[in-house]
């Protein structure tokens, strides 16, 4: 897992951050950090294979209210990364389906995620059925000041 998510990150994103993301993947990616967020009971990581090697995760936050939807209804999709090679081969829109399908089956009525203002990601998830439901910023050190920008999405499934 941490494979994926570091060779994901150095691949996509990088050029966000003024010491190249350092010290979040620092922060964010050590055993330690993983372990934590693995055990806690209303998150869950996906793995996605393809058939050859793993390629991509999907981390879920299965209570996890936003703005006026409760956490009784709600899912995150808190992080959604897939290596270089696996860009543009469907991968992403299996993934947002098996959410979609996983939030269903938790009976929630709403996925939500957030994405950067500027990323092509937005109008990916536009067209899976997303609508940017307000804005906000990160709030991390290093970040480049024009990638502080996000937008929060939220799909009704």
């Amino acid at each position: 897992m941490t494979q994926v998510l570091i060779q994901s990150y150095l691949e996509h994103y990088t050029h966000l951050w003024e010491d190249e993301g350092v010290n979040y993947m620092k922060n964010s990616f050590n055993a330690e950090q993983l372990e934590e967020e693995m055990s806690n009971p209303n998150s869950v990581f996906y793995l996605i294979h393809d058939g050859q090697k793993y390629i991509g995760l999907v981390k879920l936050n299965i209570d996890s209210a936003v703005d006026s939807f409760p956490a009784s209804t709600t899912l995150e999709l808190e992080r959604i990364y897939f290596i270089k090679e696996a860009a543009g081969k469907g991968f992403g829109k299996a993934a947002v389906d098996f959410v979609s399908n996983y939030a269903i089956q938790k009976h929630k009525r709403v996925v939500w995620l957030k994405a950067m203002q500027t990323s092509p990601a937005v109008e990916f998830y536009k067209k899976r059925g997303f609508e940017v439901i307000r804005e906000t910023e990160l709030d991390y050190i290093h970040v480049r000041s024009e990638f502080k920008k996000m937008v929060v999405m939220a799909m009704h499934v």
